[in-house]
């Protein structure tokens, strides 16, 4: 993600169908007619009461994630697209801004964005089932999967685990290309990178940091994971997750774009604020790690996140493996205040008590924040298609209204 190295929707979870009550002979006599009469109109009363309040609930969510969205639209935000889902189901949807500077068309409500380092999720979620399967230990090294890929400059694939990789605790220094301007955007957009490139990249620095010895975000090390998958089961990382988790779970909106450097369409524009005040289309262009380069939708997202804390993916085990975290990096605290680092995925605290998870992806020109309670019941998603990276101070501006609309979404108005 490169901000940070800048710097079928679910029933509500333990709900179950009410079986219907037992119809008995028909009440006799004008006394019990009329109570009936009376309780029936007690219950319309009830249900019509309950029915307004459950409206004005939806009125003031819906109001509020458009508050919301319309709050980073003026942080200079090209356009935002929202979508909450309640406890009830129902999904709100907001956006705010517009597709492109250039026609000034109107954003699709469910278009088209890269999901960046969201796809992260995924690909641990692949790993835990490949260790369910036995195909694989979590305590296995990077060395016995991949013989000789991690070494030099320190570097000893031998001492780092697939754990390690998964939470960010392998130490393995990252060297991701980037654009520092808008010249280097136009000369290197197209550029292509096969994976040993980008491992050999990182390999030219010493480790941050001995492994199990600290937290840094590591986009390599889950590019070491992507060739795992590989070598295990034979097939591209994006073809097991299509299987395991995109088809599964019928999300036909998060397609695999390769190197391709479009989306498909629907989709805003990506914008990117470079230093200066240079705001540049960055539309067209080929992320570096071609091999999980997906885009979705908030709709499939959402279905996502929801269906992975229900325990539609992972069974128990796993899933408790994954939620199981790490203190993160002064840095990384910065943009996730109090937050802590699981395998693939980040636990963020909520205003209203208790927590969420979540995993953000940032790349391409568009920012992606998420999130779903712990019980599974709300989940939020909002894709924004400009990258505020000119600064740290205007990206963490931009995490933290962000951050704001998926709290005010997980957290029910009261």
């Amino acid at each position: 993600m490169r901000i940070l190295s800048q710097m079928r929707d679910l029933s509500p979870v333990g709900t179950r169908m009410r079986r219907p009550a037992r119809t008995f002979g028909r009440m006799a006599g004008r006394r019990t007619a009329a109570a009936a009469v009376a309780l029936a109109a007690v219950l319309a009363t009830a249900t019509s009461q309950s029915v307004s309040a459950e409206s004005g609930r939806k009125s003031d969510d819906q109001a509020r994630l458009q508050r919301d969205a319309d709050a980073i639209r003026a942080l200079g935000v090209v356009g935002v697209q929202a979508r909450a889902v309640t406890a009830e189901g129902r999904h709100l949807v907001a956006t705010s801004g517009v597709a492109d500077l250039r026609t000034h068309r109107p954003l699709a409500p469910n278009g088209y964005f890269r999901t960046a380092s969201t796809s992260k999720a995924f690909v641990a979620t692949v790993i835990l089932q490949l260790e369910e399967e036995g195909m694989l230990s979590l305590d296995d090294t990077v060395e016995r999967r991949l013989p000789g890929v991690v070494k030099g400059h320190g570097n000893d694939g031998s001492a780092i685990t697939i754990r390690q990789l998964l939470q960010h605790t392998s130490g393995i220094h990252d060297d991701y290309p980037d654009f520092s301007s808008p010249r280097d955007y136009y000369e290197h957009r197209y550029d292509v990178y096969r994976p040993e490139q980008l491992v050999a990249r990182a390999m030219n620095h010493r480790p941050d940091f001995p492994p199990g010895h600290g937290w840094a975000y590591s986009n390599t090390g889950y590019l070491l994971l992507d060739m795992i998958i590989e070598r295990i089961t034979g097939n591209p990382v994006h073809q097991e997750i299509t299987h395991r988790i995109l088809g599964p779970l019928g999300l036909a909106h998060t397609r695999w774009t390769g190197t391709s450097p479009t989306l498909p369409h629907p989709h805003a524009d990506a914008y990117q604020l470079f230093g200066g005040g240079a705001l540049v289309n960055v539309t067209e262009q080929v992320l570096n790690d071609a091999g999980t380069s997906f885009v979705s939708t908030t709709a499939d997202i959402n279905r996502f996140f929801r269906s992975l804390l229900a325990g539609r993916l992972l069974h128990p085990r796993q899933l408790d493996q994954m939620q199981r975290t790490v203190a993160v990096s002064g840095a990384a605290e910065a943009m996730w205040p109090d937050g802590r680092y699981g395998l693939g995925l980040v636990q963020r605290p909520l205003s209203c008590g208790g927590i969420y998870w979540s995993h953000e992806g940032g790349d391409g020109g568009y920012v992606t924040l998420n999130g779903v309670t712990d019980d599974g019941r709300r989940s939020a998603v909002v894709s924004m298609s400009t990258a505020r990276a000119d600064s740290e101070a205007h990206a963490l501006e931009q995490e933290d209204a962000a951050s704001a609309l998926i709290d005010h979404a997980l957290c029910p108005a009261r």
